[in-house]
């Protein structure tokens, strides 16, 4: 196969690019080399395999039609009330549960019928819910007749929500003596802009104050720090460690942990598991940030997002072992197939640092924030942070039309709820072995290794080609590769030469010759073909040392 065709100088110029929009250029790169293949006129171009973006391509069908099948019964609702034509009016609450019950009966070949009961069964069962009053907020809320009210998060979701992270992101182990409060949020994405810009504007962090990353993260932590809004000064915490047979860890060494005893250190982000090497933090690194925590940054925020915690057996958020200190940013969009919904929260326990350091800002700082918050609250200075971020959200002169649309709150709770069914944990079981199937066969066509790790979510992997060219072939042709090629080469040659798309690792502050595979977007045996061709661009290298007296 033919090196790629670009010279160096233009190959340099992709590095500045974001790995999202330099997939972009992938993509435009392997569609012209389709096209332009000699011998494809009048033939089926070969299928492009983007794994680029993790969008998983699986759903969650089961709540999916829980949630259709109380349409059904909300609208059936609306009409009892007012009825004209297509004119309906607003669901009642009182004997709400007992129509319920009577419309399930009546229904029982309507898809999803069983399992919105189930969900509703539970939520009574373990919550202890007042019938009528939940299902009439399913009902109204289903239809989207009302702001969100409270405007932070509708309270039976708040408790079944809550009752979600505390099965899946803290190991049915909550920590003791806490509250959990939540901000339903467009997305992880939206969550985690709410959470940079509160913090700054309520002056908990100001421009150029110190920040750390656990490196590699997803692109937009290390991106969003750079804006001449935050210009923080970045600190990296690096996952450096590598086995004895010479395969990258993706662990963190104490050494880039302690960076965090600093008290200059304001703020350390992650995310857990980790995007994209995809592994959970180790119980080592816990106990050296709950340490540190502990005995020498006290007011250290933590900010944790744990999008993919539900690959990960036991898995237990820094929200549970660090309650004090973190900010949870969580999102449905992977387990459950629903990127689309824009379903996320934003979690932080009522007894947090982050309150009591407004609490303790100087006189000019809470006259500042007194009146930015003044025309909400008589009593601005008690009002807690998640509340502040809900109001600058809609820049808090909209805070009265704050919140995630009511529909969106509905499918969150019957995906919470669906996890706590028998279903739902087979479902996760299901997934778990979908993304693990797909890492082993394209190992498999590859001929890479990497290391055992129970905490190995494999949602993504990244894989150090540099690591892996010393390791196969010695350091010699190591320094062959970084002397006549750029980084990313490799992955225009994937694009060029199979219609591959990949991400360069060193887009997410990983290694420059790194890249990542999303392992959650393609069908099983498209990760077999794409280690195939990873293997054969290796090989091209090699032949191409060899022809130069290596």
């Amino acid at each position: 196969m033919p090196k790629t065709k670009l010279s160096r100088e233009e190959i340099r110029s992709f590095a500045q690019l974001s790995p999202f929009e330099l997939k972009d250029r992938f993509i435009e790169i392997a569609t012209a080399a389709q096209r332009d293949r000699p011998g494809q006129k009048g033939k089926a171009a070969r299928a492009m395999l983007n794994a680029g973006r993790g969008n998983p391509n699986w759903v969650a069908t089961g709540p999916r039609e829980a949630y259709h099948a109380l349409g059904y019964f909300a609208i059936e609702e609306s009409r009892r009330v007012w009825t004209a034509d297509d004119l309906g009016g607003m669901p009642q609450e009182p004997g709400c549960a007992e129509r319920f019950d009577r419309f399930v009966r009546t229904h029982p070949e309507l898809p999803g019928v069983e399992m919105l009961k189930a969900s509703v069964d539970l939520a009574v069962k373990r919550f202890g819910f007042d019938r009528d009053a939940f299902v009439h907020e399913l009902a109204d809320a289903s239809i989207g007749d009302n702001y969100p009210v409270p405007d932070r998060i509708l309270p039976h979701t708040e408790q079944i929500v809550r009752g979600y992270l505390t099965d899946e992101m803290f190991d049915h182990r909550p920590p003791e003596g806490q509250t959990l409060s939540l901000f339903a949020t467009e997305g992880g994405t939206a969550a985690m802009c709410y959470v940079f810009d509160s913090l700054l504007k309520n002056g908990i962090l100001e421009k150029g104050d110190r920040i750390a990353l656990m490196v590699p993260v997803f692109t937009p932590y290390v991106e969003i720090p750079e804006l001449d809004t935050y210009d923080f000064d970045v600190v990296r915490v690096e996952a450096s460690l590598f086995t004895e047979t010479g395969v990258r860890q993706w662990r963190y060494p104490e050494e880039e942990i302690a960076k965090l005893v600093d008290p200059s250190v304001k703020m350390v982000c992650c995310v857990n598991p980790s995007n994209p090497p995809s592994l959970a933090l180790s119980t080592r690194v816990t106990e050296q940030l709950v340490s540190i925590v502990g005995e020498r940054n006290p007011n250290l925020i933590v900010v944790t997002d744990d999008v993919y915690g539900t690959f990960v057996e036991g898995f237990r958020s820094l929200a549970a072992d660090l309650p004090r200190n973190t900010l949870l940013v969580y999102s449905y969009s992977k387990h459950y197939g629903a990127t689309g919904w824009r379903l996320g929260v934003i979690a932080l326990h009522d007894d947090n640092v982050i309150d009591a350091m407004l609490s303790a800002q100087n006189r000019e700082q809470k006259e500042r924030l007194a009146r930015r918050y003044g025309t909400l609250t008589l009593e601005p200075g008690k009002m807690r942070f998640i509340d502040r971020m809900v109001a600058d959200s809609r820049q808090v002169a909209l805070n009265h039309t704050a919140g995630l649309s009511l529909p969106q709150q509905v499918m969150m709770v019957l995906f919470s709820l669906f996890d706590m069914l028998d279903e739902g944990q087979a479902y996760k079981r299901r997934i778990r072995a979908i993304v693990h199937q797909r890492l082993e066969l394209l190992l498999e066509g590859a001929h890479m290794k990497i290391s055992e790790d129970p905490k190995r979510a494999a949602y993504y992997i990244e894989l150090d080609l540099l690591a892996e060219a010393e390791r196969t072939r010695g350091k010699a042709f190591a320094d062959f590769l970084e002397q006549h090629y750029e980084p990313i080469d490799p992955l225009l040659r994937l694009a060029e030469q199979t219609s591959v798309v990949l991400l360069n690792g060193g887009g997410f502050d990983g290694p420059e010759w790194s890249v990542r595979v999303s392992l959650a977007n393609l069908d099983d045996l498209d990760y077999l073909k794409i280690g195939h061709h990873l293997r054969a661009i290796f090989e091209e290298y090699a032949e191409e040392w060899a022809a130069q007296g290596g």
